[in-house]
C-alpha cells in the first residue's frame, strides 16, 4: 500500500483544509532508550558514543543527557517527588472545606472563607508544579471571562500534565463519576465543579452534553469548562479529529493552545509508549520544563456552525492548528486501535492502514463491518474478489464494486492500492485491508482469509510474490522483503507454500514480522520534513523503532 504523490485532501465538511503530509502517528511516542538501556549505557566502560535521547540534542551527546538522568535521579528526583505529593496532600483540606454543602445543580454565592481556599489551592497547585521543574509558565493572550467564553477548548492533548492550565484556571473539566471516589484526588476534582460522566449510565453521553449546554447557557453564573476536544492523547505532531461535544452548545469559545518547547519530549503519554511512572520519572529529571499557553481570540460560532457542531469544530481546529502551525488529520480516537492491536501482524507506526481506516470509514465502508457481522460480510468481500481473480480494476470498476459514486474521497482510497502508479488495483488488497481495519487484533484471521484468496485451486499454495502482496498490505507498506521468509517456511523447496504451513511456522516464530520483515529497515535517523511514500515520516526515528510492540498500553480516553 502507499499514498498517492498527490491527494486528494477534505476534511469534515469538504473545505479542504487538511494539510498534505509528512505526519507521524500520533498515537505513538517514543523515547531514544528504555529505562534498562539507560541503566546499561551508565554502565558502559568503553567509551562508546549512544546515540541521542532526544529530537534536537544539538551539542550534547545521549551520553551527556543519561548521565544528567542518572544524577537527577538519586538527587532531585525523590526530593521533587516528596515535594509534589506533600504539596497535594495540603491542598486536600482547602478542598475539602471549600467543597462542604455544594450543589450540584446551582451555584453558590462565594463567601469570603471560599475565597480564601479558591486562592490557596491556586497557590498550592503552582507551587506544586514548581516542585516539578515547571518553573515557569508562558501565558500569551487574553482569556475571556465565563460570560463571553463558557467553553474553553484545549489542544493538543497529549499528557496529564496538561492539568497544569486546569489548576491555574480552576475550570471544570468533563471527568468519568470514579473520579471523585480517589482518596485526596477526588476531593481535589470536586473542587472545580467537573461534569461527570458515567460509563455504567447508557444515557450517559446524552446526559453531559446536556449539563455541558445548561452550564454553557448560564450567563457566565458557572465556571469556564475546559474541554480537550481530541478526546486522547496524541503526540502533538498533527490534530486529530475534535468530537463536537464542546460545540454542540453552539456558543462562543475560546480556543487555547498548549506548547511544551523542552529539548527531550518527556512530557508526551500517548497510546503506545512511556508508561505513566516512566513520564513522571524523566520529567521530574529535567532541570526546567517548559510550557507556553497561548489563548487565541474568541470564535463565535455563525449560524451555519451552531446548526453543525462538526462544521463548528472543524473550522475552530483549522484555527488552532494554523497557531501552533501543525498539519490537521481526519483520524481519530478509533483509529489508534489500529495502532494497539496485538499479536504477531502489529501494525506498523508509518503504516498507511490509518490513512485507509479513516476513508474507509468516512465513505461507510466500515458500517455494516462494526454491527456484528464482521466475519460474514468478510467472508462475502473475499468470495467477489476471489472471483475478479486475474482482473484489476479502475477506478470506475472500483465504484461500482463498492456501489459508491466517484468521489475524490474514493479516488484517494483507489490510489492507496495503486501499487505500479497505472491506475489499476487488485481488489484482493483492498479486502485485507478492510479486515485489519475492522479486526485489527485478529491478524491470523485476515491472514487465512487472504490465502484463501490468493491460493492456487489445485494444490492451496501461494508463491513468494502472493506473499509478499499479502504482507505488504496487511502491514500497510509500500514494500516488503519476504525472500528470507518465504525460504525458512519453504523447508521443502518447493517454490510455494500453503496456509498449513504459514501457521506451523507461526507457532514457532510468533514474531515472524519484527524478525523477518521490519528488522532490516532501520535507517537512519531522518528529518521531519522527509516523508516515506506512504505519507508519513519517520521523524528522527529508526524504523526498527516504530513498530508497534506494546511496552505500556494503556486507556487515555477523556
Amino acid at each position: 500500500m502507499k499514498l498517492p504523490n498527490k491527494q486528494h485532501h477534505s476534511s469534515e465538511n469538504g473545505d479542504g483544509s487538511d494539510l498534505p503530509p509528512p505526519f507521524r502517528n500520533p498515537f505513538v511516542h517514543e523515547l531514544r532508550f528504555t529505562p534498562l538501556e539507560k541503566i546499561r549505557a551508565e554502565q558502559a566502560t568503553d567509551g562508546t558514543q549512544t546515540a541521542e535521547l532526544g529530537t534536537d540534542m544539538q551539542g550534547q551527546t545521549g551520553r551527556d543527557r543519561e548521565s544528567q538522568i542518572g544524577v537527577m535521579t538519586v538527587t532531585v528526583f525523590p526530593v521533587r517527588l516528596f515535594f509534589a505529593v506533600l504539596l497535594m496532600l495540603l491542598a486536600w483540606p482547602f478542598a475539602f472545606a471549600a467543597a462542604l454543602g455544594r450543589s450540584e445543580l446551582a451555584v453558590e454565592t462565594e463567601t469570603w472563607w471560599r475565597r480564601i481556599c479558591d486562592i490557596a489551592l491556586r497557590g498550592i497547585m503552582r507551587a506544586m508544579w514548581f516542585c516539578g521543574g515547571f518553573h515557569w509558565v508562558t501565558v500569551k493572550g487574553e482569556p475571556a471571562p465565563p460570560s463571553q467564553a463558557p467553553i474553553l477548548t484545549l489542544a493538543p492533548h497529549s499528557s496529564y500534565f496538561d492539568a497544569i492550565p486546569v489548576t491555574m484556571t480552576m475550570a471544570s473539566i468533563v471527568m468519568k463519576t470514579e473520579s471523585k471516589n480517589i482518596p485526596v484526588w477526588g476531593t481535589l476534582i470536586k473542587f472545580i465543579r467537573p461534569v461527570f460522566v458515567s460509563r455504567s449510565d447508557q444515557d450517559s453521553r446524552k446526559k453531559t452534553v446536556e449539563e455541558i449546554k445548561r452550564r454553557a447557557h448560564a450567563g457566565g453564573e458557572w465556571p469556564q469548562i475546559m474541554i480537550f476536544p481530541e478526546g486522547t492523547c496524541t503526540n502533538r505532531s498533527c490534530l486529530i479529529t475534535f468530537k463536537p461535544g464542546a460545540f454542540i452548545p453552539a456558543v462562543p469559545v475560546q480556543p487555547v493552545v498548549l506548547r511544551y518547547p523542552n529539548k527531550m519530549d518527556t512530557i508526551t503519554w500517548t497510546w503506545q509508549g512511556p508508561g505513566a511512572f516512566e513520564i513522571l520519572w524523566l520529567t521530574l529529571c529535567q532541570f526546567h520544563n517548559p510550557i507556553e499557553i497561548e489563548y487565541l481570540p474568541l470564535y463565535t460560532p455563525s449560524e451555519e456552525e451552531k446548526n453543525n457542531p462538526a462544521l463548528f469544530a472543524n473550522n475552530v481546529r483549522s484555527i488552532m492548528a494554523k497557531a501552533l502551525e501543525l498539519p490537521i488529520t481526519d483520524l481519530s480516537f478509533d483509529d489508534c486501535q489500529l495502532s494497539l492491536a496485538k499479536g504477531p501482524m502489529r501494525v506498523p507506526s508509518n503504516s498507511s492502514l490509518l490513512q485507509f481506516n479513516r476513508l474507509a470509514r468516512r465513505l461507510g465502508c466500515l458500517t455494516g463491518l462494526r454491527a456484528g457481522t464482521t466475519d460474514t460480510v468478510l467472508e462475502q468481500q473475499a468470495s467477489k474478489a476471489r472471483k475478479l481473480w486475474g482482473y484489476r480494476l479502475g477506478l470506475g470498476d472500483f465504484a461500482h464494486y463498492l456501489d459508491l459514486p466517484v468521489t475524490d474521497m474514493l479516488t484517494e482510497l483507489h490510489s492507496l492500492f495503486n501499487q505500479h502508479g497505472d491506475g489499476q488495483i487488485d481488489i484482493r488488497e483492498y479486502v485485507i485491508a478492510l479486515s485489519v481495519a475492522c479486526q485489527p487484533s485478529k491478524a491470523m484471521d485476515t491472514l487465512r482469509l487472504a490465502f484463501g484468496m490468493y491460493e492456487a485451486k489445485e494444490d492451496r499454495a501461494i508463491v513468494e510474490k502472493d506473499l509478499a502482496s499479502i504482507l505488504r498490505t496487511a502491514l500497510g507498506v509500500a514494500e516488503v522483503d519476504v525472500t528470507e521468509l518465504f525460504s525458512a517456511i519453504d523447508t521443502l523447496d518447493a517454490g510455494k507454500i500453503t496456509h498449513d504451513d504459514f501457521c506451523r511456522f507461526v507457532e514457532q516464530h510468533p514474531d515472524f514480522a519484527q524478525e523477518y520483515l521490519l528488522s532490516s529497515r532501520t535507517t537512519p535517523s531522518t528529518p521531519h520534513t522527509a516523508p516515506l511514500v506512504n505519507g508519513f515520516s519517520v521523524d528522527h526515528y529508526d524504523m526498527e523503532e516504530q513498530t508497534c510492540s506494546l511496552p505500556g498500553q494503556k486507556r487515555k480516553e477523556d
